[in-house]
């Protein structure tokens, strides 16, 4: 599965990368707002960040207009994947830039028939938010599920990307369930690697190594 870090914070970006963690990043407006930068400079330094796809997100509604930032998006890097909301005009958008050769994140996802709808207009990656499922008394990972199976069925490329990741088990259960990639904020992908055992047997060799009082470096 791949990760993808949900965020616009250029700091824990480069952190992610150096562990070779990172597969690409994703961001939205309200991310970007928070970062307080300017939204194309932002955008193209995180693309020099990652080999990896970087969603960046139109503002319009109607399709003729997100054309058209979609337009100026591209030409920031060759790794932006636009992204697009879930709406008819959505995908109109989405089936006339795949056909041009661009990729496009499709977002916003709360059903398995809204996502086959994204997978027919093309769309190089779906987005369903698990965390806001759950939130609204659903079941984010039977979500998950039922668009796994339905992808399989019929072959769509479409990649689910499971988005809206609020907790480790969100990514365990994406994994299990055979999910493309998972974005999550930086926060839940670094706690990936904590377990107790780990930090208590660290804590034991270092009292072990510290009798012996030898030195690696000399």
């Amino acid at each position: 599965m791949k990760f993808f870090a949900d965020t616009a914070e250029i700091d824990d970006i480069k952190e992610l990368a150096a562990t070779g963690l990172l597969d690409g990043v994703t961001t939205n407006p309200s991310l970007i707002a928070k970062s307080g930068r300017d939204f194309m400079e932002v955008t193209r330094e995180i693309c020099g960040l990652t080999d990896g796809p970087v969603s960046a997100e139109v503002v319009a509604l109607d399709h003729a207009t997100m054309m058209k930032e979609a337009e100026v998006l591209r030409k920031i890097a060759d790794n932006v994947c636009i992204k697009v909301p879930l709406t008819i005009d959505g995908l109109k958008t989405c089936k006339a830039l795949t056909e041009d050769g661009t990729m496009v994140n499709v977002t916003l996802c709360f059903s398995a028939n809204q996502a086959l709808l994204a997978a027919k207009a093309g769309a190089t990656f779906i987005s369903p938010f698990v965390g806001r499922h759950d939130d609204n008394g659903f079941d984010g990972m039977e979500l998950i599920s039922d668009i796994r199976l339905i992808y399989d069925n019929y072959g769509f490329d479409t990649e689910i990307l499971v988005a809206s990741v609020r907790h480790v088990t969100h990514v365990l259960e994406s994994a299990k369930i055979g999910a493309d990639v998972m974005t999550a904020p930086p926060k839940v992908i670094k706690s990936l690697f904590n377990h107790i055992l780990t930090d208590k047997g660290i804590e034991g060799f270092l009292a072990d190594w510290e009798k012996t009082g030898q030195s690696i470096t000399g």
